[in-house]
């Protein structure tokens, strides 16, 4: 059932009023969570997370010098993860294991080092016809029963190759990983790595947009069992090696939400299949560039939302393509993504616009407006200021925002628009135009609305959100469609919070 606009305006109308109702009880548990984020922030951190030498292959997609990649796209506490690494030529390597996060501005704690182990060359393995699936059957390289007091996080394994004499230079790359747990959290934070690997090229050119027949053909698949390469879009950030996207568009956001102590669990797209594995958050985060689903985590979410779970949509061209998981060719679950269809049915200016692309695309999945508000509209990516239409809705307290002031740049390079009409009390926030290529005009949405027990759903409708929240180590100011954001920004910041205190307080 979908509420009614009078419903969400009483339960959401005073969010700071709400949140200082909390019982002592409430307050303590909130602050005993919260402490275990702050608690691990204060230890000492390091830049030596980042990468420092970096050599890429002539194609651009691989650094077969070192690179790897690991058995799970996410593990608990006490489990196994093994690490495959090829080396060519073969030299002994270092795993340096770090868990991403505040840190008094450094970005990341080392953890663990592994090894030295002994390299060697890993084949690089034969495309299959039928679905132009690159899928790597490495013998492990490494073992590592995950530590039972390492804290949910991401984490980033830095590869390091040992030269054989002082005259030869060592050369790196990273694996990545989340680690998840079971607890109660205020936030739970959804990395898109679904996205990151339906853009990986590794290693020649084989992500899933480059099959002869056109950039979103169906049937079409790819394996996290291979190692991330340079990312293809935007910039070449060599941070981006090994790492897939979370570096360059949802660190920031991770970085500043333990900047501010709030008490967040990370997840990966696939845990989202896992009953509770998203109830047991007062919040829900969909982050930057989270354009693969597999249809089973849009039941989960409209599930989680018809039960009270806040979604903040802060991303864009999200929920588009239908990918279901598959198992790997050893039986292990949910190692294959295959582009099945889109969600929603194609419109016909999109069918025409991208006649080369969508001509065998079809809608094989709901509307992804039922659970986000929004949608992906043509043309898809461009540039344009995030600007205020509603400012005296509570999400704007506090920013000093007035009906059409903007922020420079802040919707790009994909984003959301064309609000879903039947959606009873939904409220548009910000909207306006943007360019593709700098010139081909477009429009984006963001929207508020409610849910069905006074929870609420929020759609920043752009991927360059968190890049108004925090700059952290290492990170570029991307460059989009002749437009780009200015960084962090008060008034970005300023809504997060309110958006993120009436989502954990307000229940």
């Amino acid at each position: 059932m979908k509420p009614t606009r009078r419903s969400f305006l009483a339960s959401a109308a005073a969010p700071a009023a709400t949140a200082a109702a909390l019982s002592s009880g409430e307050a303590a548990a909130q602050s005993a969570r919260s402490n275990r984020i702050d608690e691990e922030n204060a230890k000492p951190g390091t830049t030596d997370w980042q990468l420092t030498r970096v050599r890429l292959n002539k194609g651009k997609y691989r650094t077969s010098l070192v690179e790897g990649y690991v058995s799970h796209q996410s593990i608990r506490a006490g489990e196994t993860l093994e690490f495959f690494v090829s080396t060519e030529p073969a030299r002994p390597f270092t795993i340096d294991l770090y868990r991403l996060g505040y840190y008094g501005g450094k970005g990341g704690r080392h953890v663990a080092q592994l090894g030295p182990f002994e390299g060697r060359v890993q084949p690089t393995p034969e495309m299959k016809p039928e679905n132009r699936l690159r899928e790597c059957q490495w013998e492990p390289s490494a073992r590592l029963e995950v530590p039972g007091d390492w804290l949910s996080g991401v984490y980033l394994g830095k590869l390091t190759t040992l030269p054989e004499s002082e005259s030869e230079p060592y050369w790196q790359s990273y694996v990545i990983f989340v680690l998840r747990d079971d607890r109660e959290a205020d936030v739970i934070f959804q990395t898109s790595d679904n996205t990151a690997q339906a853009y990986n090229r590794w290693p020649e050119n084989e992500s899933l947009y480059t099959d002869p027949r056109g950039a979103h053909a169906p049937g079409v698949a790819v394996s996290f069992d291979r190692p991330y390469g340079l990312y293809p879009q935007i910039f070449e950030n060599p941070l981006s090696v090994g790492s897939g996207e979370f570096l360059l568009w949802e660190f920031p956001l991770a970085y500043w939400l333990e900047q501010e102590g709030y008490d967040v669990s990370y997840v990966a797209n696939v845990d989202v299949l896992e009953p509770g594995s998203i109830e047991r958050g007062k919040v829900f985060l969909s982050v930057a560039h989270d354009e693969y689903w597999d249809a089973r985590q849009f039941d989960r979410v409209e599930s989680a939302i018809e039960e009270g779970l806040n979604v903040l949509w802060l991303c864009g061209n999200s929920v588009f393509i239908d990918s279901p998981f598959s198992p790997s060719t050893d039986g292990r679950p949910n190692r294959v993504l295959t582009r099945r269809g889109c969600f929603g049915e194609l419109r016909e200016d999109e069918i025409e616009s991208y006649a080369n692309l969508f001509d065998k695309l079809q809608g094989t999945a709901p509307d992804e407006r039922e659970i986000m508000g929004v949608r992906s509209v043509v043309p898809f990516n461009g540039g344009g200021d995030w600007t205020c239409r509603h400012p005296s809705h509570w999400v704007f307290e506090g920013t000093g925002m007035k009906e059409g002031d903007s922020i420079p740049g802040l919707v790009g390079w994909e984003h959301h628009g064309e609000p879903d009409p039947d959606r009873a009390g939904l409220e548009i926030l910000a909207e306006g135009r943007v360019w593709a290529g700098g010139t081909r005009e477009g429009k984006y949405t963001a929207v508020i609305f409610p849910g069905p027990k006074g929870n609420l759903v929020f759609n920043a409708s752009t991927i360059f959100w968190s890049q108004g929240l925090a700059s952290p180590p290492g990170h570029w100011i991307p460059w989009s469609h002749g437009s780009r954001p200015h960084g962090p920004d008060e008034r970005v910041q300023r809504i997060t919070r309110n958006l993120l205190q009436q989502a954990i307080r307000g229940r």
